[in-house]
């Protein structure tokens, strides 16, 4: 069994957006094995279709320069990058902090017409850890893993970091997932 431990940055704005559509500027994941161990990573930019152009709102919230964006790959593409990363030949479970990115995920993958089964693999670490840790109140992934003693490593909203830190919370209770 493979884990994809994942986070997606995507299009935001300040106030009101101009759109209800949330498109994936970035994805970063870990592929982690039933030991624990990171035996691959992932990290893509994406340019979005309908809004190409990042708010300054969301620049400065993910870091994220223009640059980056306008020289991306469109989603399709990096999207099938992202399937061949999974490595769907091998039983996978695809793992998030919180329902969000697979909804995110589901949408632009039904937007762009791409049938990807893997998406009903799928597990709320978000969910699970407060569960496990009997809290009476959801905390977010920086103040989960400052409970934990774990130093966040990185910057914040920024997929690759997001993603690595999760990894930590997920390898220390690997044996305590649901899935």
């Amino acid at each position: 069994m493979n884990f994809i431990v994942f986070d997606l940055e995507t299009t935001c704005w300040d106030g009101n957006p101009p759109t209800d559509i949330r498109e994936i500027i970035e994805i970063g994941a870990f592929r982690v094995d039933r030991f624990g161990e990171v035996k691959d990573q992932f990290q893509s930019f994406i340019r979005p279709t309908h809004y190409p152009r990042l708010s300054p709102y969301c620049k400065n919230l993910t870091n994220i320069e223009q640059s980056k964006i306008d020289t991306a790959k469109k989603f399709p593409l990096v999207m099938q990058r992202f399937i061949d990363f999974i490595d769907t030949t091998n039983d996978f479970l695809l793992c998030a902090w919180g329902k969000m990115d697979q909804i995110i995920l589901e949408a632009e993958c039904e937007e762009h017409e791409i049938h990807f089964e893997g998406l009903e693999h799928y597990i709320d670490l978000k969910k699970q850890y407060h569960t496990i840790n009997r809290s009476k109140r959801a905390y977010g992934l920086f103040n989960s893993l400052r409970r934990e003693g774990i130093e966040f490593e990185g910057e914040q909203h920024r997929a690759e970091y997001d993603a690595y830190n999760l990894t930590k919370l997920f390898v220390r209770y690997i044996d305590q997932w649901i899935y």
